[in-house]
């Protein structure tokens, strides 16, 4: 039904008065009049809740305060100075469009993501969650100090870097690798990159997506998204989607991806926006662990305490508990002596784990390394949940970049990887735990592990917490209303309790 004139409706089907026209920035370019320079997503909400134009929402505020925790390290982010590659190095070598298309490696090494690059969103959710209102409230209150903002329908983004791919081989000819160029001009243009209605139904588009967006950040580029599907299914049966799927690990580990779609269970406690593991350990991260915290445990009833638990004589300390749910840091649970029989006592008491400030282990940490593997093991066997706050992305738990990189060059040494293959380390890192047998063999190259067992134990542990992050894992048994509610809860606590007892 039309809106009267002088009326919108928002995505929660509110009406509400037109708001004063502001320019809507749909190409690459600067702008200059900034009305809204020190006003954060956070404000505008409050400001349309108090004016009427929206409702309170606890689920939505959530997910505006992870815009404000954005917005608030965008105000101390200064983007480097982009200088563009150089072109004769980086087409040395001669290669066919085609090759170009699947990214094959030149002589040429990928450029590295700086750390200091702030973490990017992608919100995704169906039609009416609201995430065209939210892009606005980002959008319009971006600080003053990015200068060079975008926002821009993904489609008509990836025509125009087709097209100035086109140009540019016209002008050096087919042979030439034009991405790499193409990418240092769209990032010179916009330090904040907004995309609408991200997704990927071209196979030309999915062959450049990974090398594009890696390189866009690579340059300092923050890129915010919006779509209508998860990051997984993304390009889903499409031509060669194997090829896709490490723009896939690329986006859910340098955005935070966010639910829009509010869930509410039984207990009317709405579902964290984000997935259950956050990287890296910025502003956003404590709030993530309290936020999954108040939904796992049962704060209203049993309100956050410390507990004790006894193991043959020992004390287990639980820092915060709250219902069945423990939180942790991870040097109490983890930094410290403990067994086996410590987290299979735990399990007996609790069925969700919060693990907050996990650190990377490389070789000179593998004590921490195999504690953190049996409580993860044990967690896995009974079912329980886990949720982690970390440093470093999940594949670079147990080996840091620099130690991968020597595996992967024994790997050149003794065939099991291609002679300029291999370079990007979390795509190894995919592909250790999406086949074990052959990777396995490549590790064995490395001194890294003491023997096959704890190869397979490190490779094992990556694959549960994958398997454990996934949404089917963490709302099992948790009353959701579209599952069947309280009765759903029940029969699985009573089958959950069966296999905890077969594991203990």
């Amino acid at each position: 039904m039309p809106s009267p004139e002088g009326e919108i409706h928002n995505d929660l089907g509110t009406a509400m008065p037109r708001l004063a026209s502001r320019p809507l920035q749909r190409h690459f370019g600067a702008i200059s009049n900034v009305d809204v320079a020190h006003r954060g997503p956070l404000i505008e909400y409050n400001e349309r809740i108090e004016s009427g134009q929206l409702r309170d929402d606890s689920h939505q505020r959530s997910i505006v305060q992870g815009l404000q925790h954005l917005h608030d390290e965008l105000e101390q982010y200064h983007p480097p100075e982009v200088v563009p590659p150089d072109l004769d190095a980086s087409n040395r070598q001669p290669s066919s469009l085609w090759a170009s298309l699947f990214g094959r490696r030149r002589i040429h090494h990928a450029r590295r993501v700086p750390e200091s690059l702030p973490k990017g969103l992608y919100m995704y959710g169906d039609v009416g969650s609201g995430k065209t209102m939210l892009m606005d409230m980002f959008f319009d209150t971006l600080p003053a100090n990015i200068v060079h903002r975008t926002r821009i329908h993904f489609h008509n983004f990836m025509q125009d870097v087709h097209r100035r791919m086109h140009a540019k081989r016209m002008k050096h000819g087919m042979d030439f690798d034009a991405l790499p160029s193409v990418t240092a001009d769209v990032a010179a243009q916009s330090s904040v990159l907004c995309f609408d209605e991200f997704q990927c139904t071209d196979v030309a588009d999915a062959m450049i997506l990974k090398r594009l967006l890696e390189g866009l950040m690579s340059y300092g580029v923050v890129l915010v998204t919006t779509s209508n599907r998860h990051p997984d299914e993304l390009y889903k049966n499409g031509i060669q989607r194997e090829s896709f799927i490490p723009c896939i690990t690329l986006l859910k580990a340098r955005l935070r991806v966010i639910n829009l779609d509010s869930h509410t269970d039984y207990r009317k406690i709405p579902r964290p926006a984000s997935g259950v593991y956050h990287f890296p350990l910025d502003k956003a991260a404590s709030t993530h662990a309290e936020k999954w915290f108040a939904f796992l445990g049962d704060l209203e009833h049993d309100p956050p305490h410390p507990a004790h638990h006894q193991v043959w004589g020992r004390d287990v300390f639980v820092p915060r508990a709250s219902g069945t749910t423990a939180m942790f840091r991870f040097d109490e649970l983890i930094g410290r002596p403990t067994s086996a029989a410590d987290y299979l006592e735990l399990m007996r008491w609790y069925d969700a784990f919060i693990v907050t400030d996990v650190t990377g282990m490389n070789h000179k940490q593998r004590d921490l390394a195999r504690r953190f593997i049996t409580f993860v093991d044990a967690v896995y066997e009974s079912r329980a949940r886990l949720v982690l706050t970390s440093a470093v992305p999940l594949t670079q738990l147990f080996i840091s970049q620099g130690e991968l990189r020597d595996v992967v060059e024994g790997g050149k040494q003794t065939g099991l990887v291609a002679e300029g293959e291999g370079t990007d380390v979390d795509d190894v890192m995919r592909s250790l735990v999406d086949d074990l047998g052959m990777n396995l063999e490549m590790l064995k190259t490395s001194n890294l592990f003491s023997g096959d067992e704890e190869r397979f134990a490190f490779a094992r542990a990556l694959s549960r917490l994958s398997e454990m992050g996934s949404r089917e894992w963490i709302e099992r048994g948790m009353g959701l209303e579209k599952s069947g509610g309280k009765a759903e809860k029940e029969g699985w606590q009573r089958v959950r309790s069966r296999w905890r007892e077969d594991s203990l």
